[in-house]
Formats: structure tokens, C-alpha cells, sequence
């Protein structure tokens, strides 16, 4: 476990906030409206408007963490912001989402009477300031004083100022305290995750999920070739499996050798399915629910003939853009919904990347577990099975079905895979061997499929630890 998993003040991630000076703007108005201005242009005041906005798009509507940031960065106003606001957005952001549930439980204490369902707003300045006073290396001042003034910019929070400032200056006084008495991997799931976990593998496996999950992760490159030159050139490491991992510095495609298409960014797990293919050169491959391209890049890299379909078209014009910048062409790309889609021909290998919880990803993507429901988990089992049954039918006699799913659901996993053999006699397991990603033995299945966890690949640096979730199985067609 990379934390404690109850007491103790985590570290505080992040950094402080930028009190530099703003000049004025080239077409700054003057007079009173000029007053009016600098005052709304306060410093840190709009980094904490964006991320208060952006929780709500992702709390309150349902919407996920990367479709709102990719919105928002069409904006004007956003555009403004220099790299570093921005980068200060992003880890409020992800930081509260992360630690959600220690954040609650934080304000909750601190609290008389819980606020009105309808006070949305209110409640997110208050999860935006919680957060920075307990997890970020954010000034108390500065996270109260700008959560107060954010709530008496809006007709609709200013009512609740004075609470916002009293809340909050009580979290910073009983901080220690609260910190020290929290059970923090019990808060920081959410419970349908929590039950589901505990009962399928255990309280002890299932902290050290959450442990994980606390952590903002490393970066984890797929490259060409010469994965050792580049993570020296990077300031990185090889893994076992072949990955390049380094922690971030700066905006990924500013770092050396993207632009020439040297790699791509993929978790280290992602990279292991197309890996499970085998030697792929001139063969024939379908790449199912193909965006945003990883996989596709890896089997085309290869040498492979790829067919890449996916149901979105404007996912599938993302990753023709990726495909371009790491100079692969011989690749084929269709959109379409694979539930009424059939190819003109069988090909060599089909991977099938399906459409999942993506549970295995919370590391990555703190808003998933907030997203999610385990109904949606049971209809999306059941979307896989549809999906695995055709795709089945697509694979030459003696060729391989690979169906791989970032989820730790064993629903979308394992239970899946039982029931497709039960069903395709024509279909026989193929098992992982442990040379064949990189020696990573504990990633293989009592039957001999792959199952990566959030725990595995520890480090004495948490922030190089660790795997996204990931399930997948080898199949062959017999006949």
C-alpha cells in the first residue's frame, strides 16, 4: 500500500498558488468599470471560478472529467489563463475528486445542518476550498479568503458567505484532527465500489486499491523503439513490461521526441492486451472500439494490417490525428456500431477493447467511481457479452480473440469470459505466460488470463507505483 490506510496526514500534492502581480491588460477599461475588473480578475480568483464550474459539470451533471476539460478548452476565457493557472485547475480538480470522500467527511464535521440539495454551487466553493486546505500546499489564507469571495461574486451563493468563511476556517483549525481520525481508504471509495471489492477481493486488497487510488500516477509511454534511449533521454524508467515511466513535467507534447512520433502516452497495463497477439506483422487484425488509439498504434507499429472501428466518428478523427503524428498509415478506419456492423472478411486477430465501467482507471480518472452505478455495470456486461458473441465470429479458424476491459468488475472480466466458453465450444482459452509481459507473474490468472491491479509494480515512490485495473483473456478459434 503506497498510505497509511487510516490516521495520519497524507502529503499535501500540488503547488502554491501563483501571487504574482498582473499587469494590465493591452485593452483594459478605465474608470469605475475599470475598478470592476481588476476586482474580477483578482489573482487566483478565476482558477478557483474554472475549478468550482468544472466540479459541477462533473458532480452535478453527470459529465466526465476529460469531456469537460476538452470543452472548456475551446474557450476563450480558458485560453487566457496562463499554462501554469490552468495546471493549478487541474490538480484542485483532480485532487478533490480524488480525495472526495475524506473532503465530505471533513466539511460534514464542521457542519450544523447539511446544505439544501439545491445549493450545488455552495457546496462545491466548499469542496474547492477543503480541498486545497487539506491536501494542497495552498495557504490557509488563500484558500479561505478566495472560496469567501467566490461565493460573494454569485447572486445565488451570496447568502451563504458567511457559512462558506465559517466552514472552512474550522477545517483549517481541526485539520490535524481530522486527518488523524479519518479512515481514509474507506472514504475515498465509493461505496457500490467498496462493497463489490470487499466481497470480490477482499478488505485488505481492496484498501490497497484505494491507496492507489489517492496517488496522482506516473506517466507511462509507449514508444517505437529503443525504450531505453528514450527514458534516458526522458528522465525515465523501463518497466518489466516494456513501458517508459516517468513522472510528468510540463505539457506532454512540448516533451521531446511527440511531435517527431517517437511515442504515445498509454498506462503500462493498456499496453498488454495487443501485446497478447503475438507477432502480428502482415497479418490481418480488427482493432474493436478502437479510440483513442492506443492499441491501434501498437498492432500498426508492429506491422500489423489494422482495422480500427469505432462507434464515435469524432473519436475516430482523434485518432486518425494520433496515427498521423506517429507516422502509421496502413492503417483502416471505420465507424460504426459493432452490433450491426459485420466485416467483408474474417481476419487473422480481432482485439476487443469493450465498452466497460473503466474502474480499473480511477487512478487516472478519480471521476469514474463518481459516475458510475453497479447498475450500470450489469448493462454494460451485458453490452460485452453481445459484443464478444459477434466478434467471435469474426476470427479465422485458428486465429486469436482477444477481449480486454479496464475493470476490476470481475462482471466484465472474468464472469464474462466463463460464459462465452460455455457457450463457444469453438473457442478454447490460449493462457498468458509470464515472459510475455515482462514477468509480471501476479498478473496472471488461476486460468491464465491477465488481471492487472492498482497495487502492482510497488515503488518506494508512490507516484511510480502502480497499474491501472485491467482484464484480459486469449481465446483461439478451433474450427
Amino acid at each position: 500500500m503506497n498510505e497509511s490506510g487510516r490516521g495520519g496526514r497524507p502529503p499535501r500534492p500540488g503547488r502554491s498558488d501563483p501571487a504574482r502581480p498582473r499587469g494590465p491588460r493591452p485593452d483594459a477599461p478605465s474608470g469605475e468599470k475599470a475598478v470592476r475588473e481588476e476586482r474580477r480578475d483578482e489573482p487566483g480568483l478565476a482558477t478557483r471560478r474554472f475549478a468550482v464550474d468544472i466540479l459541477g459539470n462533473v458532480l452535478d451533471d453527470g459529465r466526465p472529467l476529460d469531456q469537460v476539460l476538452d470543452h472548456r478548452a475551446s474557450m476563450p476565457a480558458w485560453r487566457a489563463l496562463s499554462p501554469a493557472d490552468r495546471a493549478l485547475v487541474r490538480a484542485i480538480v483532480s485532487t478533490t475528486l480524488r480525495r472526495l470522500g475524506l473532503v465530505d467527511d471533513a466539511l460534514k464535521r464542521q457542519m450544523k445542518r447539511p446544505l439544501p440539495g439545491k445549493a450545488t454551487r455552495v457546496r462545491q466553493i466548499l469542496r474547492v476550498g477543503a480541498a486545497q486546505l487539506l491536501f494542497m500546499e495552498v495557504p490557509d489564507h488563500a484558500a479561505v479568503s478566495l472560496a469567501t469571495e467566490l461565493a460573494d461574486r454569485d447572486r445565488e451563493t451570496r447568502p451563504w458567505k458567511a457559512m462558506v468563511n465559517g466552514v472552512l476556517r474550522a477545517v483549517t483549525r481541526s485539520r490535524d484532527e481530522i486527518l488523524e481520525t479519518q479512515d481514509a481508504t474507506r472514504l475515498v471509495t465509493p461505496l457500490w465500489l467498496w462493497r463489490d471489492w470487499v466481497e470480490t477481493w477482499g478488505e485488505d486488497e481492496t484498501r490497497a486499491f484505494a491507496s492507489a487510488h489517492m496517488v496522482e500516477p506516473a506517466l507511462d509511454l509507449t514508444v517505437k523503439s529503443d525504450a531505453a534511449g528514450w527514458a534516458e533521454r526522458l528522465g525515465g524508467r523501463v518497466l518489466p513490461t516494456g513501458s517508459v515511466r516517468l513522472l510528468p513535467h510540463g505539457a506532454v507534447p512540448e516533451m521531446e521526441g511527440f511531435e517527431a512520433g517517437e511515442w504515445w502516452v498509454q498506462d503500462a497495463a493498456a499496453a498488454l492486451p495487443a501485446r497478447l497477439l503475438g507477432d502480428v506483422a502482415g497479418k490481418e487484425v480488427a482493432d474493436l472500439c478502437a479510440a483513442p488509439g492506443g492499441k491501434t498504434a501498437q498492432l500498426a507499429a508492429a506491422g500489423a494490417k489494422v482495422t480500427a472501428v469505432d462507434l464515435s466518428p469524432h473519436r475516430l478523427d482523434r485518432l486518425k490525428q494520433n496515427l498521423a503524428r506517429l507516422r502509421l498509415s496502413d492503417v483502416a478506419t471505420i465507424a460504426a456500431d459493432l452490433e450491426t456492423w459485420t466485416p467483408k472478411a474474417p481476419f487473422d486477430a480481432v482485439l476487443l477493447d469493450a465498452p466497460c465501467s473503466a474502474t480499473g482507471t480511477l487512478r487516472r480518472n478519480p471521476d469514474v467511481g463518481r459516475l458510475k452505478k453497479s447498475a450500470q455495470v450489469e448493462e454494460l456486461a451485458e453490452l460485452q457479452h453481445r459484443l464478444l458473441d459477434r466478434a467471435a465470429g469474426w476470427v479465422k479458424p485458428g486465429g486469436l480473440l482477444v477481449y480486454c476491459t479496464c475493470s476490476l468488475q470481475t462482471a466484465e472480466g472474468e464472469e464474462q469470459i466463463a460464459r462465452f466458453l460455455a457457450e463457444h465450444p469453438d473457442y478454447e482459452r490460449a493462457p498468458v505466460a509470464a515472459e510475455e509481459i515482462g514477468g509480471l507473474a501476479p498478473a496472471i490468472t488461476a486460468d491464465g488470463d491477465l488481471r492487472t491491479l492498482p497495487d502492482m509494480l510497488p515503488d518506494p515512490e508512490p507516484r511510480l507505483a502502480g497499474l491501472d485495473g485491467f482484464f484480459a483473456a486469449r481465446l483461439r478459434r478451433r474450427t
